[in-house]
């Protein structure tokens, strides 16, 4: 923050006269009220300071290295607030109720607020107005999904390790479902996606979708916006922090799509014209995309882009509360890079494309298990020869970033560096190929096929070496170590020929100086020196001291142009001749130069499409290297996981560990088996002490499956996993309050998503469910959610818990003849803690062992934070007037266990199956009431009738009898 405020202090006021200043006052109020939109005005060559001569030198002496920026009204005192932490940065502008707020930004702190609003914060728009007085034009806008004119501010000196999309949907509401229309775009990757798909009330689908596609902003009609039934599709737009932007309804009409795609679609119309055909709400979406990205406005997009059918079965679906659940990606409040799973894995070499498809890989992790097993085969290929490892990294360390090359090349932004750098990449493949080539191992079928046969393709001599040539006969590369990036001379004969020129009039310049020194008795460049600037061109400078000695002559030959401490310069008929010749030659040159750079850029572009083959095996071959690296680089080195079909096998893991803790300084991880059995532990409930660890184990085994699933070797001595369609977290407990959305909604809401949306083939875990409500409530709506999971839904789950009651789930193995629903597939396991008896002291084990935990340790865990002592002896004293310990027996298939009851039980283990199943059915029937189409009256009076018969059945169940 100080260095902000140093920062801000160095910056030159804005200081306008009165007329200036509502000039601007009065164009600032004309900007339509945009509660997202932060607007930057250019201050840097401010044109009311042009009247005035002396203040523009004066100006231009001190701050000509210094661009500067200035935001007004609100805006500026939300980038005080929240850029400097401090209103005194502000000033006014203008007086009285005509004033406004104002504040001066640096170019640095401008670029740093840039990032944050378009990269980080993704809730707000970008524009930047340049002008003065009262009239001003907007130069630039973004927002989060399109980035436009801002990615050289943005990635000047900053690596893109994302590629922004942005979403259009149009949502077709019916009954208790909803049909969605998808269109989305990828302005990097320049492809076009369409997609339409049925959701549930909690939008799973579409939270999955906008995870995985890593969307940025979403588009929505501002009719269908208005409508009751969008609110959950708002409210999973902002849990994903997707930008909203409403349009007009009539954007998302697909009358012209077909025509419009002809124009910017590569190859053939007719599949995409049937695509289309096909998808009428998802065209809609995707023709309101072509008219807010304006892709027809530019020619530069005619032929480029491509069109695909996104599958929602493609990958593994992962929403928000998943990917926070599993620390997937990087976030700001992340201590160091390991705490997440992406800053873990990210050991790629490549400027940038690695890491972006290492983002991409992770929210995206497969389904395929032939993939999976390819990408599998690979990293243990890379793990198994060092000297490949080693030789490719060193390789790919000197590889640009092609994609954004390329990238700039198309949109005409690049200019002869960015040619050289792909070049400079360029003749890196050969040492690449060599390197692949000398493998010899159990894999180099797959290496040959995947990797070498299509680098021999694109680097042959029609295509990449095509480009190589160009650059070697267009580009002088001897000028490259001086750092000048310039179109060699023998490239064109006009250009040659100017050079000459320039150059011979250069060497007569010299002849003169010489002679000068000559005719003068002066020392060559020692006494009278030779200089060349902006104001008068080439020049003789004498020092002060020799001035006295050539005094007359000076006056006689020579025309005195300036006297100052360096000395004295002045010039003749002769110089001022071929210094004026020598000037126009340059700019000739200079002129042919730029002509000719123009062609060669516009020549390197054809290429674009071998740059994007090489830059998609370049990168795959980069993040597959980080995971070698990282398989053999930990303390205990990863194993390659075994993969099965969803339908078939189980998840195995043994001596697993949770990579990312295990990573972090002075942490000895103990590893913990997993032992996922259908039809034996399928289902199992953790229970244990605070702080033992299971929180941490169940997130572990969704961390360990996604990796196996990305292509990864994962953190356990031996792993075998059951392909998952879509992980569910229910994990931590966080107010939304922004959203008006308290602890225990914020939990309903996602066991809400959970319940819609997972299948057999997920994997759902669920950490200390029913906290935010009563003990009862809480305990009964456990209950009833493990029941559905395990008798309806049937997907591997882990739930840790400390109602310890719900241990009694796993009763219904042995005695179903018993229970009214006989439940199978239940196991229940523990954190193990440690009391000794003499000192009541806890120590926490962290194994993760067979059976129930016997007590609660909450008391214990309470010492741990240094309860005052009396507080401590109160709360024992309290919990043994309340606990009423009476042993039940519970048979288990493996053995019988004491289970102790927390509370006095009068209800057997039938009741409460009974009272639970019953309980169960009011939620369900609660649920499935269309609240949103009933009236006040009419809903009171359903829900009603469904207490009210619930009421009755509980007058013959005791533990249904507590609820009333």
């Amino acid at each position: 923050m100080e260095e902000n405020l140093q920062d801000h202090n160095r910056l030159p006021e804005l200081k306008l006269d009165a007329k200036q200043a509502q000039g601007f006052i009065s164009f600032f109020k004309t900007l339509p009220n945009d509660t997202r939109a932060i607007r930057f005005f250019d201050r840097r060559i401010d044109q009311d300071l042009r009247g005035d001569y002396c203040r523009l030198v004066v100006y231009l002496m001190f701050y000509y290295d210094q661009d500067y920026y200035t935001s007004h009204g609100e805006n500026a005192s939300f980038i005080a607030n929240t850029y400097y932490h401090t209103t005194t940065a502000l000033r006014q502008l203008g007086s009285g109720s005509d004033g406004i707020s104002s504040v001066s930004v640096s170019r640095n702190m401008f670029e740093t607020i840039a990032r944050d609003l378009l990269l980080e914060r993704t809730d707000h728009t970008l524009e930047l107005y340049e002008g003065s007085g009262s009239k001003w034009r907007l130069s630039k806008s973004g927002t989060p999904g399109n980035l436009g004119s801002f990615e050289d501010v943005l990635f000047a000196n900053n690596e893109m390790q994302d590629s922004p999309v942005i979403v259009a949907l149009c949502p077709l509401f019916r009954e208790n479902e909803c049909t969605i229309g998808m269109g989305f775009l990828d302005l990097t990757k320049r492809v076009l996606g369409l997609a339409e798909f049925l959701d549930d009330s909690q939008f799973t689908n579409v939270e999955s979708t906008l995870v995985a596609l890593g969307c940025k902003e979403c588009l929505l009609s501002a009719e269908s916006g208005k409508s009751g039934e969008s609110k959950n599709l708002r409210d999973a737009l902002s849990r994903c922090g997707v930008l909203l932007t409403e349009r007009k309804k009539y954007e998302f009409k697909s009358r012209d799509l077909a025509q419009d795609l002809s124009r910017l679609v590569k190859g053939s119309i007719e599949p995409v014209r049937d695509l289309i055909s096909s998808l009428d709400l998802a065209s809609g979406a995707l023709a309101a995309l072509l008219s807010y990205a304006e892709l027809l406005a530019d020619e530069r997009n005619y032929g480029k882009y491509t069109v695909q059918r996104y599958s929602l079965d493609g990958f593994m679906r992962l929403d928000s509360a998943a990917m926070r659940a599993l620390n997937v990606l990087e976030s700001k409040t992340d201590a160091n890079k390991n705490f997440s799973l992406f800053g873990l894995m990210n050991r790629t070499c490549t400027a940038g494309m690695g890491k972006r498809l290492l983002n991409r890989w992770l929210k995206q992790p497969l389904l395929d298990v032939v993939e999976i097993n390819r990408r599998l085969d690979m990293v243990q290929a890379f793990v198994e020869d060092t000297e490949l490892r080693q030789d490719l990294r060193q390789h790919l360390k000197r590889i640009s970033d092609i994609e954004r090359l390329t990238h700039n090349l198309e949109k005409r932004r690049a200019g002869l560096q960015h040619i050289v750098k792909l070049y400079q990449s360029s003749i890196r493949l050969p040492y690449i190929k060599s390197a692949l080539g000398r493998y010899d191992g159990q894999f180099s079928s797959l290496i040959k096929e995947s990797y070498l046969d299509p680098l021999e393709y694109w680097t042959d001599d029609d295509h990449l070496n095509k480009f190589i040539g160009l650059v070697e006969a267009s580009v002088d590369l001897d000028q490259l170590e001086n750092g000048e990036y310039m179109i060699s001379s023998g490239y064109d004969s006009n250009l040659c020929t100017l050079k000459d020129e320039r150059d011979a009039v250069e060497q007569q310049i010299h002849n003169l100086h010489r002679q000068t020194a000559d005719d003068l008795d002066l020392q060559m460049d020692k006494a009278l020196k030779l200089d060349k600037g902006t104001q008068y061109g080439h020049v003789f400078r004498i020092t002060k001291k020799e001035e006295p000695k050539i005094r007359k002559k000076l006056g006689t030959l020579f025309m005195v142009l300036e006297t100052r401490k360096d000395g004295v310069k002045f010039t003749n008929s002769k110089l001022k001749k071929l210094g004026d010749q020598y000037q126009k030659l340059l700019e000739e040159y200079t002129d042919c130069q730029k002509q000719l750079v123009a062609r060669v850029v516009q020549t390197a572009a054809t290429f674009s499409e071998v740059f994007d083959s090489l830059a998609g095996l370049l990168s795959e071959l980069d993040v597959l290297l980080s995971f070698a690296d990282l398989a053999i680089s930990c303390p205990t080195p990863y194993t390659r996981p075994s993969i099965t079909h969803s339908e078939e096998g189980n998840i195995i893991l043994e001596g697993s560990r949770h990579p990312c803790v295990e990573a972090q300084d002075g942490v000895n991880f103990i590893p913990n088996d997993c032992t996922l059995v259908r039809g034996e532990s399928w289902f199992q409930i953790i229970t244990g002490p605070n702080m033992g660890g299971k929180s941490t184990f169940i997130r572990q085994v969704g961390v360990n499956i996604l990796m196996a699933q990305v292509g990864s070797f994962v953190p356990c001595d031996r792993a075998s996993i059951s392909v998952r369609d879509c992980i569910f977290a229910r994990v931590g407990a966080g107010d939304c309050q922004i959203r008006g959305v308290s602890t225990f909604m914020q939990e309903m809401l996602e066991t809400a998503s959970i319940l819609k949306g997972a299948t057999d083939k997920s994997l759902i875990i669920i950490d200390e469910l029913g906290r935010g409500t009563s003990t009862y409530d809480g305990f009964g709506l456990a209950w009833a959610i493990c029941e559905h999971l395990v008798e309806v839904t049937r997907a591997p789950t882990l739930f840790a818990t400390h109602f310890h009651e719900l241990t009694a789930l796993a009763h219904g193995n042995a005695n179903s003849e018993s229970s009214e629903k006989p439940i199978h597939g239940v196991a229940n396991y523990h954190v193990s803690a440690h009391i000794d008896s003499s000192t009541r002291k806890l120590t926490m084990l962290y194994k993760v062992e067979r059976g129930p935990c016997d007590q609660s340790f909450g008391i214990h865990v309470a010492e741990f934070a240094n309860f005052p002592e009396s507080v401590v002896a109160l709360a024992r004293e309290k919990a043994a007037e309340l606990e009423d310990f009476s042993a039940i027996s519970i048979t288990s298939n493996e053995a019988k266990e004491e289970v102790g009851s927390k509370r006095k039980r009068v209800c057997g283990p039938d009741e409460i199956s009974r009272g639970a199943a019953r309980a169960h059915k009011f939620l369900h029937d609660f649920s499935s009431l269309p609240i949103e189409e009933m009236g006040l009256q009419q809903a009171l009076e359903q829900a009603s009738k469904l207490k009210n018969d619930l009421e009755k059945d509980a007058a013959n169940c005791c533990w249904l009898q507590q609820f009333f």
